[in-house]
């Protein structure tokens, strides 16, 4: 069995996440499905983008939602419907207990979402962490965890 969190960007572009869709299609395709198990806050972005690639590698997919209210008070009405689907596909669904989603509960998240995890993939543009709870922070903690992670930043991959 081999469980690989994520962390990535929220704010990508159209075209990386064209790129960004290859990329972990390549990288989870070394995995037997049989295997492989995901585990994504589901949130826009990186983590929405991980979990439909591992749903479609045909691994399971374990949701760690950051707060009891994340769902009303952080799921914009554009993005619900992808959000509530993955989270109706998902094997699991844990919830950080705490009641309002934000900087604390994301740190929270990341941390139990690294404790289940054999590997961490990152989306991210390598830039230094900005506060807790963030794609660099969580990147930070698993290294120092001795989890490896496997960064992806396709060239030409941006940020709005």
């Amino acid at each position: 069995m081999t469980t690989i969190a994520v962390t990535g960007h929220m704010d990508l572009t159209d075209e990386t996440v064209v790129l960004v869709r290859a990329a972990l299609r390549e990288l989870l395709g070394r995995y037997d499905a049989v295997d492989l198990v995901g585990v994504s806050c589901i949130a826009a972005g990186a983590d929405s983008l991980f979990a439909e690639a591992v749903l479609d590698a045909g691994g399971r997919l374990v949701v760690v939602v950051p707060g009891r209210d994340y769902r009303e008070r952080k799921v914009k009405a554009n993005e619900a419907e992808q959000y509530d689907r993955l989270r109706e596909a998902a094997s699991e669904v844990f919830t950080v207990p705490m009641d309002r989603a934000g900087r604390e509960a994301y740190e929270a998240a990341g941390k139990e979402m690294l404790r289940r995890a054999d590997r961490l993939v990152a989306v991210w543009d390598g830039h230094p962490p900005n506060g807790k709870g963030g794609t660099a922070d969580t990147v930070d903690q698993a290294r120092a965890a001795g989890i490896p992670v496997d960064i992806i930043w396709p060239d030409g991959a941006a940020r709005r």
